[in-house]
């Protein structure tokens, strides 16, 4: 997933899963519950919420945040990011009936994009693809680039979390880089001290960190 050619049938295969096993593993609620919890912040906002989803893939945690703010009865300007044009294809026609929804290809360290600020900026399944130097000079740019919160929804690495999807994708998916990438991501996941390290580096205190069912970080980055 990291090989930014990929733009085949294999790959189209494994994003139709991931948002299979996301939805049956309430992968979304991370994010969704986020938002509850910003909910009185996001509400007093005096225009529609802005919101980035970096690395959004298929765009399926798009949709599911789109419809949230449709139940809130809030306003919402969401942009899914990723560097992959592949994956901005697939995703667009997905958020066909969600004009909410639009997509931008970027180097999320690029100038370009480091110019863009948003209320809420979203990683989900994200920052375990950044070794520990990247991803503490992400959080720093992306906290900087936030006016209200960044949302990051990432994997615990436990061995039972390993073992479980290993055993769950070699039965179930017919993706071989689902099967390949599953348990991978949860090797490249976190420890509760390895995330509170990151933190103190790049200098962000104000943070809130929860674990969340299946093997799950909800971290939140306040302003």
């Amino acid at each position: 997933m990291d090989d930014l050619q990929l733009s085949n049938e294999a790959l189209r295969q494994n994003l139709d899963e991931l948002e299979t096993i996301n939805t049956w593993l309430g992968g979304y609620n991370v994010v969704l519950k986020t938002l509850l919890f910003l909910q009185p912040k996001l509400a007093q906002l005096p225009r529609p919420v802005t919101v980035a989803d970096l690395g959004c893939g298929g765009g399926d945690t798009l949709r599911q945040m789109t419809r949230w703010f449709r139940k809130q009865n809030l306003k919402a300007s969401l942009t899914g990011i990723d560097a992959n044009n592949f994956m901005l294809e697939y995703a667009a026609p997905k958020a066909q009936h969600f004009p909410e929804i639009t997509f931008q290809q970027h180097d999320i360290f690029s100038e370009a994009f480091k110019q863009q600020r948003y209320d809420v900026l979203v990683c989900s399944l994200f920052c375990h693809h950044f070794s520990d130097e990247q991803l503490v000079e992400l959080l720093k740019q992306i906290y900087a680039q936030a006016n209200v919160a960044v949302i990051i929804n990432d994997l615990h690495r436990h061995p039972l979390a390993y073992y479980s999807i290993k055993g769950l994708t070699q039965v179930f998916s017919k993706s071989y880089l689902v099967k390949n990438d599953a348990p991978l991501s949860v090797l490249r996941a976190f420890r509760r001290k390895e995330l509170e390290a990151i933190l103190a580096v790049a200098g962000i205190a104000n943070y809130r960190l929860k674990w969340q069912w299946a093997f799950r970080w909800q971290l939140v980055l306040l302003k």
